[in-house]
């Protein structure tokens, strides 16, 4: 056999080790990577309808809380014009309630009553006169926004016992419009200026659906003059306190710098605050 025969046989025969290393599967063990989406096939992706079912998807919603309309009243008010619970077992008797009269229209004291309140987490019931109101509209939005609740305490702030009914009408009814008119709702309580009342301005402020009160427990606030002494106020409070008091203050400097010594001495005596939402007002 020549060489240019072998050098043939050699060629063939490694040509065929070729071919048959190709088309033989590999006996090595391999594992199969899912490769990450090209930028092309994610754009076809995106372009294909997602799939139907029969039943929406449930998403959880959450829990609104309660609003104060929806509240069980948890206090009413006695015929001497103190707070007791509705149900004891609910709510303590160790409570007072917070009031404020002849307001709104001195901003600095209205801010400071605010911050203390809201220190002590601490609710209350701002009696507006009219004219104040409409004087200081923006005010009246502010102790609103704070959280705080508004009265109706006559428009001119005179002694209604005095006038006719109506006259005592027009005092009452054009400042559930005006406060109506600037916040949205109309005040839920009365307190007649000077405590002085009666029969038929209890009857009107009923028919315009307010609770009418006076107090049980009076700061004498209003007997002080410029600039006023806060231990007075404190200490006039404190001797009257009785569970379920209902204090009378008012917009004063005085009153606001005492505040917070006032609202610490209750708590230390273990007292809560009433939170006007929470009063029955339909006796």
């Amino acid at each position: 056999m020549t060489k240019a025969h072998l050098r043939k046989i050699y060629a063939v025969l490694a040509i065929t080790a070729i071919l048959s290393s190709c088309s033989s599967p590999s006996k090595t063990t391999t594992v199969e990577l899912t490769p990450e989406p090209s930028a092309a096939s994610t754009d076809v992706q995106t372009t294909v309808a997602p799939k139907v079912t029969s039943e929406p998807i449930q998403t959880a919603q959450p829990t609104p809380s309660p609003s104060p309309e929806l509240m069980a009243p948890l206090y009413k008010m006695t015929s001497v014009y103190r707070f007791v619970p509705i149900d004891e077992t609910a709510t303590t008797k160790k409570a007072v309630l917070l009031t404020f009269d002849d307001a709104p229209h001195n901003e600095e004291v209205i801010v400071s009553l605010l911050d203390t309140l809201d220190k002590h987490n601490a609710k209350a019931i701002f009696f507006v006169n009219g004219y104040r109101v409409k004087q200081h509209p923006e005010l009246l939005k502010k102790i609103n926004e704070r959280g705080q609740t508004i009265g109706n305490h006559s428009w001119d702030h005179i002694d209604l016992k005095k006038e006719d009914k109506s006259k005592i009408e027009s005092q009452l009814a054009d400042v559930q419009s005006e406060v109506k008119s600037i916040i949205g709702k109309e005040p839920h309580f009365f307190r007649p200026p000077y405590g002085s009342g009666g029969d038929i301005v209890k009857e009107i402020a009923k028919n315009h659906g307010m609770l009418y009160m006076t107090w049980s427990n009076g700061s004498l606030d209003w007997e002080q003059k410029s600039p006023g002494d806060p231990d007075k106020v404190v200490t006039n409070v404190l001797d009257q306190l009785h569970p379920g008091a209902n204090i009378l203050m008012h917009e004063l400097k005085w009153t606001a710098s005492a505040l917070d010594d006032l609202l610490t001495k209750l708590e230390e005596k273990g007292y809560t605050f009433i939170d006007p939402e929470t009063i029955k007002v339909n006796l």
